[in-house]
């Protein structure tokens, strides 16, 4: 039984926890280190292992059409997989081209919102001015660059994480409405916590229950993760940048002198830290040469002759022994019907549940009560790089707390003249309220918010196109939003076949939001379904 004295001391897990609060992850990883709680079975346990391939091994049994409803990511996945084993698919797409989600807008894109008029992209025709209105990027482990590899779609490096970058809160204490290099923030802020940390571990503040050769290593290594001077104080460091860059000779530069402890702490800007390093959110990232919908094109070489485009589904219909979908052709207003042996949806639920269909009161509800994110975006062409000439940034991204939220730059065709960056990219309640914007709304609001940190982009800005998920036609959302509870419930339902019908998407993951969930649900779907025919 613990004595009264124990009980106040604070455990090492409990240390731990505590730097893990103030320094994420990687901190409490490399302080593991430090203190020699890293055994072998530990570090194994760390590694991680990116998802191979499962190989289907799908023998080519003939006979068997399956319909495929959607010709997004997860129904070119499919279409793709049942192609190589020799199915008979089709693919209806309400749209007049694939990809879904998958969308990138280049010089003469022309779309509609539900709701609103008609926007056209006035982009200039070059091949490195496009916006990719989704997916922008692909985490290396993720499955997408296993396709990428395989249909030979060429890739670069996305710089997702940028320390050029700034941030920029208003109303955000005496830092308000100041552009702060992410650097400076991030030097600071390290310095300060482990200065804290120090020197409770240094005056047995803490009353650790550890030996004395422990906290001296815990100290050594708080010293150099805060950069604090023999004192244990934070005084500033090289890692927050310059006043003055250092040159040749006997020019050592002038460091900049360090924001104080209340400023940075009240400014907000700690609270970005953990976004920027998450599991899916590395510094290093990639995308596909020449936009993301070149991975949409990879696809259609392979199945496009199987896609009806413009295709809208009116029915699914079942029975014991096959599916049946009714269809309106767009172009010329009539409805047909195709049968098949399977169907594999692929509509977002948001769309899907105003379709009529054979679905039982199971899955009926559960497809209703799904519901989808807010997102939206805004691609700004600019006259010039100012950032690169003026302000040395090369991809990543500057970060907000008004409506713009963030600002990407491009990661591709560097020093060419002109350039497209994501002027906002916005989430629930900000994305709904940018959404019921107009098209010249949003452009004046990206300007105007935009220019309070780059005042370049008034008098640079060349041409803009924004993008409200929720109002996209046969979208009508950027992503599945699901609960813990919903995982719990409904979300299992989904997961099962509805007789003949399978749903596939990234609702249908655990990775919502990124291509690899669409092309992962669409996989584990066609090999229940051949092992279905096969067993039949």
């Amino acid at each position: 039984m613990a004595t009264k004295e124990q009980s106040k001391e604070m455990t090492r897990r409990q240390f731990l926890n505590t730097v893990g609060k103030l320094g994420g992850s990687v901190a409490v990883f490399s302080l593991m280190g430090t203190m020699g709680l890293l055994t072998p079975q530990t570090l194994k346990a760390a590694e991680f292992t990116p998802p191979g391939r499962n190989d289907l091994q799908l023998s080519g049994r003939t006979g068997q059409k399956i319909i495929i409803l959607g010709a997004g990511i997860a129904g070119l996945t499919a279409a793709y997989e049942l192609g190589l084993a020799g199915y008979d698919c089709t693919l209806l797409e309400a749209k007049g081209h694939a990809g879904g989600r998958c969308w990138t807008i280049r010089k003469g894109t022309a779309a509609s919102e539900i709701g609103t008029g008609l926007q056209i992209a006035r982009f200039d025709n070059d091949p490195g001015l496009y916006f990719n209105a989704g997916p922008m990027r692909i985490p290396q482990f993720h499955v997408t660059m296993e396709y990428c590899r395989t249909l030979g779609v060429a890739i670069e490096p996305f710089n997702n994480v940028n320390e050029s970058g700034y941030y920029y809160n208003e109303n955000a204490g005496p830092l308000s409405g100041q552009r702060v290099p992410k650097r400076a923030a991030k030097a600071d802020m390290r310095g300060y916590v482990a200065e804290m940390l120090a020197k409770a571990v240094d005056q047995k503040a803490l009353d650790l229950p550890l030996g004395p050769e422990e906290k001296a290593k815990l100290v050594e290594y708080l010293r150099a993760e805060g950069d604090l001077n023999p004192d244990l104080f934070y005084k500033g460091s090289s890692r927050g940048g310059y006043k003055t860059e250092p040159a040749s000779r006997l020019d050592a530069g002038v460091r900049r002198d360090p924001f104080d402890l209340k400023s940075i702490v009240n400014s907000g800007f700690g609270n970005y830290f953990s976004n920027e390093y998450s599991y899916d959110q590395q510094m290093l990232m990639f995308h596909p040469v020449g936009g993301m919908d070149a991975i949409v094109k990879a696809f259609e070489k392979h199945v496009g002759d199987r896609i009806k485009y413009r295709t809208e589904v009116q029915e699914i219909r079942q029975s014991a022994s096959g599916v049946r979908v009714v269809y309106k052709d767009l172009a010329t207003k009539q409805e047909h019907e195709i049968a098949g042996d399977y169907c594999i949806c692929t509509i977002p639920l948001s769309v899907l549940k105003k379709i009529p269909a054979d679905f039982s009161p199971d899955m009926a509800k559960a497809i209703n009560s799904t519901r989808y994110a807010s997102a939206g975006k805004i691609g700004l062409q600019f006259k010039r790089r100012f950032w690169e000439e003026d302000e040395h940034l090369y991809g990543g991204s500057s970060l907000t707390n008004m409506d713009i939220t963030q600002i990407y730059y491009p990661s591709n065709d560097y020093f060419s003249k002109k350039g497209i960056l994501l002027g906002y990219y916005a989430y629930g309640g900000i994305a709904d309220k940018l959404g019921g914007m107009s098209y010249q709304e949003r452009e004046k609001l990206a300007l105007t918010q935009g220019a309070k940190i780059h005042p370049q982009y008034m008098k640079e800005f060349d041409a803009s196109f924004s993008i409200d998920w929720k109002r996209v036609p046969y979208q009508e959302g950027g992503w599945v939003s699901y609960s813990a509870d919903d995982r719990q419930t409904f979300y299992k339902t989904l997961c099962k076949p509805d007789n003949r019908i399978y749903l596939a998407g990234e609702h249908i993951s655990y990775i919502t939001a990124w291509q690899a969930g669409a092309m992962e649900s669409a996989r584990v779907v066609v090999s229940d379904i051949h092992q279905r025919v096969m067993q039949a």
